[in-house]
């Protein structure tokens, strides 16, 4: 079973910056394509990004469109969501997973197990 590690949070002013990393240790990532899910309180879980297996392909949610960049670097098993103009509604659990396929209807295409997620809170 595919099982990835999200790391990378923390607490950030509005218009920050943070970088998120999404790492395998039992599994090649490179098989995968891979997405950032995250949750808000008191809110469901939605889709943030999705990275295709050779980076041809890019999904973003209207939200973070323009200040995430989704990424990965398959040489180091690890997929990365580049945050910047943070905002407090930025502020959630962030959660990577694989999808079968990075196209618009990625977040109905999750397989596998949740993490623990990573913390974003963007305050000041």
């Amino acid at each position: 079973q595919l099982q990835l590690a999200e790391s990378g949070g923390g607490l950030v002013q509005p218009g920050g910056s943070l970088r998120l990393s999404c790492a395998a240790s039992t599994f090649t990532l490179d098989y995968y394509a891979i997405a950032w899910f995250r949750q808000a309180p008191g809110k469901e879980r939605m889709g943030v990004s999705c990275i295709s297996r050779n980076s041809g392909s890019t999904r973003y949610a209207d939200s973070v469109k323009g200040r995430f960049t989704i990424s990965r670097d398959n040489a180091k098993n690890t997929v990365y969501l580049q945050m910047n103009s943070l905002k407090p509604e930025d502020t959630a659990v962030y959660y990577c997973a694989g999808v079968s396929l990075c196209d618009n209807g990625y977040q109905k295409r999750r397989f596998g197990s949740w993490g623990q997620g990573t913390q974003v809170t963007v305050s000041s």
